[in-house]
């Protein structure tokens, strides 16, 4: 062979990337990573939604009392539900005079809603509480009767705790939601 020919012949590059075999070898590590997360996404989720609604619920309850004493009337809070889920309504009528439904309250007998919240049966989330209704006096700012109100999942629950002057204190049974003190 001359010197001229060698000169023209094309070198080989080293090649670069990766072979099926390495691809699908990274993509059954990434899934197996996967699919040991998914359990603690999914429990995370669901114990968010629980909290969130519990946040939810004492925010309505603070927004009871707060409208019994600036309008100076009593605010009825009602508890109920159905076979599409549970939901409170806040309203200033009689009890019984308001109930909710998935498209919010309806009332009767010159009773306001102020604000109603609906958990349907497949949502995860249910409130469930001692008592049907709580009236919040607008000269005192207590309520009565006083009662404990439980916003729960499947896995996680937190107690909402109302003392008689309408103070609310959260707790979760057995300490099972972290940020919560056992009840």
């Amino acid at each position: 062979m001359n010197r001229t020919a060698a000169a023209f012949r094309p070198t080989r590059r080293p090649q670069r990337g990766f072979t099926i075999i390495e691809g699908l070898i990274c993509v059954t590590v990434m899934l197996l990573a996967v699919s040991a997360a998914l359990p603690s996404f999914s429990s995370a989720r669901e114990q968010r939604r629980v909290e969130g609604a519990a946040a939810q619920l004492e925010t309505d309850l603070q927004l009871t009392r707060s409208l019994a004493v600036a309008q100076n009337r009593t605010v009825r809070f009602d508890i109920g539900g159905d076979s599409s889920g549970t939901c409170y309504v806040v309203h200033n009528g009689a009890a019984g005079d308001c109930t909710c439904t998935a498209q919010g309250a309806v009332c009767s007998g010159g009773a306001q809603p102020h604000r109603s919240q609906h958990y349907a049966a497949d949502s995860g989330v249910a409130v469930q509480a001692n008592v049907a209704s709580m009236v919040f006096d607008p000269l005192k700012g207590t309520v009565t009767p006083t009662a404990t109100l439980r916003v729960e999942g499947p896995r996680y629950a937190i107690r909402q705790i109302i003392n008689i002057m309408g103070r609310i204190r959260s707790c979760s049974p057995d300490g099972a939601v972290a940020g919560y003190k056992a009840c």
